[in-house]
């Protein structure tokens, strides 16, 4: 039998849940406002993880400078407007969006941690960021409401967070300190998110009263899977393979979301979604000479990944 490669096989399953949870969590947010959402999340996160690193983190952790672009960055920036994008866009729009991280990572790895950008690379980006851009302006093409076209932004910005945390976090994270350094990035975005709280609970107080069986969902989802699991496993990874590599991972995203999007939320593809996501996965296949949108082939191969 051929030897799994875990750390491959946990990219696999974070990404497996975080394409799951485009559908998923804009469902949630038609019953209970994003930033509570966000806070509650990270606050359930930070508990349940708090017991198993309680005697190996210390206060002393908060000084690296890494750990807080990492935390900021791919929490309280990415999961603020990707929250407020899902209000705006669709779920469709919204994977295919995030899945040009990637090739931004590329562009980033080789500025920040120089790692050795090739000229089909930037090509391949250039192709796959007409490709969002296609995406981000097809509301217009289709006649849809403006308030899409903003979303689609939204989401644009949600996606740059994520690209900085995953270059920051090739800076400090360990397989040792993985879980810990997940403890505390819960931590200080639950700490972000605590004015938000406040603010949406003044703006209707109500809004605890009225939770149904979608906000029990999105909490339960975004706490235990979402956040718990996808980012333990997922920093796990990180600290044992490359920043692009980790990236690439991102194209199974779409494959959970188009699989839930379009039964529970009645999402259509259209022709602009289309060839949006054909320049946005042909700019992967020239970046990569291979479109990389199933990378189980990664999952069993041994060696430097």
């Amino acid at each position: 039998m051929k030897k799994i490669n875990y750390p491959i096989l946990a990219l696999i399953i974070a990404n497996l849940i975080w394409g799951a949870s485009f559908p998923i969590l804009k469902l949630s947010l038609e019953n209970i406002p994003p930033l509570s959402l966000a806070f509650i999340r990270f606050l359930i996160a930070a508990v349940i993880l708090y017991p198993f690193v309680h005697r190996s983190t210390q206060y002393s952790d908060l000084k690296n400078k890494w750990l807080w672009v990492y935390a900021l960055a791919g929490i309280t920036v990415n999961i603020l407007f990707f929250f407020l994008a899902l209000q705006k866009t669709t779920a469709l729009d919204s994977t295919i969006i995030a899945s040009s991280g990637p090739v931004m990572i590329l562009i980033g790895s080789g500025i920040f941690l120089r790692e050795k950008v090739k000229k089909k690379a930037v090509i391949g980006t250039l192709f796959a960021l007409a490709g969002v851009l296609l995406i981000i302006i097809q509301p217009i093409l289709a006649r849809e409401p403006n308030s899409q076209i903003l979303g689609n932004l939204l989401m644009v910005m949600a996606t740059l967070g994520s690209v900085v945390s995953t270059i920051a976090g090739r800076k400090f994270l360990t397989a040792k300190n993985a879980v810990g350094m997940t403890f505390w990035s819960c931590f200080i975005g639950m700490l972000t998110f605590l004015p938000f709280l406040f603010t949406e609970f003044f703006a209707d107080p109500g809004w605890i009263a009225r939770i149904d069986y979608r906000g029990i969902i999105g909490i339960v989802y975004a706490s235990l899977l979402s956040t718990v699991v996808a980012y333990t496993a997922y920093d796990w990874a990180l600290a044992k393979v490359s920043a692009y590599r980790t990236s690439v991972f991102t194209y199974i995203d779409p494959i959970a979301s188009v699989a839930l999007a379009i039964p529970l939320l009645g999402e259509k593809i259209t022709l602009p979604f289309i060839a949006g996501t054909i320049l946005v996965f042909g700019g992967v296949f020239i970046a990569e000479r291979r479109v990389q949108y199933h990378p189980l082939h990664l999952l069993f191969k041994s060696g430097k990944i």
